[in-house]
């Protein structure tokens, strides 16, 4: 008679194998959410937009905010459904049912992430220099270094420490729409200047503008790696998304009003530090503070940009897209170490082989192409699903929309990449 085989207490089952800790709340997440939404982008990005836009610039970043909130919209329908690591192999492979495809998506997706936190450390060395007079290299690898091990530290820690930068740099952009407000003392009146006409010209404008103010909403889509850290990941997670989509929209759209009506967009366009010009109007401020606070927000982002790279190489070693060896979970931090210094050592490589310019311009194209494939992805599930309902209705058209339109923003960027 064969006898039931008794596992061992000291046994170290797949039941017993340490799994990530469900720490994340509505707020750290929602936090987390901004963190990687509100960074450098829209420091630099205002004085471009404002030269397609003129004085309509906040009308561009309200049309890349509807644009995004398609993409949004399905990240968080496909978020309650898998709520898990590596959420956009997970999405793929529920839909099309291909384990290659799946992984695929998954590597393209870790790679982003990569590449945008070299570009990230590559950008905040600059400003570190301010500061400490070494060599960029060894800023680079300093910084990513340290970024590794608090990543490797903890989830919980390394989001509030997140959560708390990500306050410092909401602060910092509020500071700004204080002093332009305080160095045009005639800027609520002027409030009519910014609205747009029904002419050509204008929304041309709007539209060009808005395909740069795109950029400065990506992020978001990165909450879904966290679902194996978030309580009440059903609930949590698509509130998280959409919360931190509405409040950088509402944070964008005040800083640019002030910033077109506090300097000629002209000046914003041609300057490399147009956020110094919108401060300068109402305050003396120091450079090297100007410089503390796009390093926070620069490293914020590079932090939150290897965390869910490390998620998504966990979550692909977990469901057997990668080697299993980096689906384990470390007892001690509850993170997965060998990811996350996998992640530390591919960021390292990034940074030295590429330009900022081309790292980020990579990070974009990548981006969109992951966005048009999610949106593909539940198109496909809610078609499959429909069993003879009207095929018409909301849960299909939006994630067609949001495939349309990342497909239309990718093509245009190559488009423009080839001609310039």
């Amino acid at each position: 008679m064969m006898t039931p085989r008794i596992v061992s207490p000291k046994s170290t089952s797949i039941a017993e194998a340490p799994i990530l800790k469900r720490s994340l709340n509505l707020w750290l997440l929602t936090l987390y959410g901004l963190g990687t939404t509100i960074g450098a982008g829209i420091y630099v990005l205002i004085g471009t937009v404002a030269g397609k836009a003129g004085m309509q610039a906040p009308f561009s970043f309200l049309v890349a905010a509807l644009v995004a909130s398609f993409t949004a919209y399905s990240f968080s329908q496909l978020s309650i459904r898998y709520p898990r690591s590596a959420g956009e192999a997970v999405y793929v492979k529920e839909a099309f049912s291909y384990q290659w495809l799946s992984t695929v998506v998954g590597l393209v997706v870790a790679l982003s992430s990569i590449i945008a936190a070299a570009a990230i450390l590559s950008g905040a060395s600059g400003y570190v220099r301010l500061f400490v007079d070494l060599p960029s290299a060894w800023i680079i690898v300093g910084l990513t270094v340290g970024l590794g091990l608090l990543a490797a530290w903890g989830i919980k820690q390394s989001a509030m420490l997140a959560g708390l930068f990500t306050l410092i740099e909401i602060v910092g952009l509020l500071g700004v729409v204080w002093f332009g407000i305080q160095g045009t003392p005639d800027l609520l009146q002027r409030l009519p200047e910014i609205q747009p006409t029904l002419g050509f010209s204008s929304w041309n404008g709007i539209l060009a503008g808005s395909m740069l103010a795109f950029f400065a909403f990506i992020g978001f889509e990165d909450l879904i790696n966290m679902a194996g850290e978030v309580v009440d990941v059903r609930k949590t997670l698509p509130r998280a998304i959409f919360l931190s989509l509405i409040i950088s929209s509402i944070l964008y759209f005040l800083v640019v009003t002030v910033a077109v009506l506090a300097v000629p967009p002209t000046q914003l366009a041609a300057s490399e530090t147009p956020i110094a010009l919108i401060v300068a109007r109402g305050a003396t401020v120091s450079p090297k503070l100007i410089g503390a606070i796009t390093i926070i927000a620069t490293v914020n982002g590079a932090l939150i940009q290897m965390i869910l790279a490390a998620r998504v190489f966990y979550g692909l070693g977990h469901t057997g897209g990668l080697p299993p060896i980096l689906g384990r979970v470390n007892r001690a931090t509850q993170t997965p170490l060998l990811a996350t210094m996998l992640v530390v050592l591919s960021v390292l490589i990034a940074g030295a082989l590429f330009p900022l310019e081309e790292l980020a311009q990579f990070t974009s194209l990548l981006t969109l192409a992951i966005f048009a494939v999610v949106n593909l992805a539940l198109l496909w599930i809610e078609l499959r699903d429909a069993n003879g309902k009207n095929i018409w209705r909301v849960g299909i058209l939006i994630p067609f929309v949001g495939a349309l339109v990342s497909g239309g923003f990718m093509i245009a960027d190559l488009i423009r990449l080839a001609s310039g």
